[in-house]
């Protein structure tokens, strides 16, 4: 599945330990790998830990497309605080006392199978979408006021694995251990802010581990000790078909779509032919199984998106 560290590029899939951010975790492949291209798909808080994939070299140019994949999560939330940032890292800004009762908990998983399917979730303040030009959370830091519009999202699982009474600071509170398989721009913290203003107690988020991006999961990743021990690349050859259905094309297709031609629909598979939209992307391979780039299907060509240098 991997490579040693003469590869050019590919994906390096991180378990990001706590109290990093995304960008530290960047800077430390950058140094690992010695190279200044290094990008990942998508921010992780500090708080967090678990599946981060960053692209090196010509990896990077992969990133959108992993950005935009399924994520799944194991997360706790709190009942009975609210904070800056709808997690255990921002400023408490009110404490209710919760009873662990029956009819708390029954309430509680009522209220999280209904954010089940598709909704209309509004993202945390403190997140990096951007406003103006500038992201949430840099404007919250300075004090200002932000509040974003709600979006839709899909959640496509939510399991309560167990609910169980706990203290802060002597205070009786509630805990909650889910699992979320969820599409690109959930945000996690906004289920526990959620699920706290529905029963009227807040809700915090106070652990978050990502387990999926993709097909890619905790199995694939390898911690920053790992990697400064190995320094380990997944290959473009193995990246592609995690991420897209791959099509190989014979050495005359090949050539053309290396020098960035089109090529005729008739190199798909008719099976996938029957059942591609027009706009689906494919990963492109050669017959040596060299990674060529990714492709947009439509049914009079396939059109390159990203051709790599060979």
């Amino acid at each position: 599945m991997t490579t040693r560290l003469d590869s050019p590029s590919g994906l390096v899939i991180v378990d990001k330990p706590a109290d990093w951010t995304s960008h530290d975790v960047v800077g430390k492949l950058r140094r690992i790998f010695g190279t200044r291209k290094v990008g990942h798909s998508g921010t992780l808080d500090p708080m967090a830990t678990g599946v981060l994939v960053c692209g090196v070299g010509q990896g990077t140019r992969l990133m959108g497309y992993v950005s935009d994949a399924g994520k799944a999560y194991d997360a706790t939330i709190r009942l009975g605080l609210m904070t800056s940032t709808d997690d255990a890292e921002g400023d408490v800004s009110l404490t209710t006392p919760v009873e662990l009762t029956t009819e708390l908990e029954t309430a509680a998983r009522a209220n999280l199978s209904a954010m089940v399917g598709e909704i209309h979730q509004r993202p945390s303040s403190v997140s990096a979408i951007k406003v103006d030009g500038e992201r949430a959370y840099e404007k919250m830091r300075r004090g200002e006021s932000v509040e974003l519009p709600a979006r839709q999202v899909t959640i496509e699982e939510l399991t309560v694995h167990s609910v169980q009474a706990n203290e802060h600071m002597g205070m009786p509170v509630v805990d909650i251990d889910v699992s979320v398989a969820c599409s690109s721009g959930t945000y996690i913290r906004a289920i526990a802010r959620d699920l706290g203003e529905e029963l009227g107690v807040g809700g915090i988020l106070t652990s978050l581990r990502r387990t999926r991006v993709g097909e890619f999961t905790l199995d694939d990743s390898l911690s920053i000790e790992q990697l400064e021990k190995e320094p380990t690349i997944m290959s473009m050859e193995h990246a592609l078909p995690a991420l897209f259905h791959c099509i190989t094309l014979d050495q005359d297709n090949a050539r053309k779509f290396g020098n960035g031609g089109k090529v005729s629909p008739e190199v798909v598979a008719e099976s996938v032919r029957a059942t591609a939209a027009s706009g689906t992307l494919l990963g492109v391979l050669d017959a040596d199984g060299r990674a060529l780039g990714v492709a947009e299907y439509s049914e009079r060509a396939i059109a390159p998106k990203i051709v790599w240098p060979n």
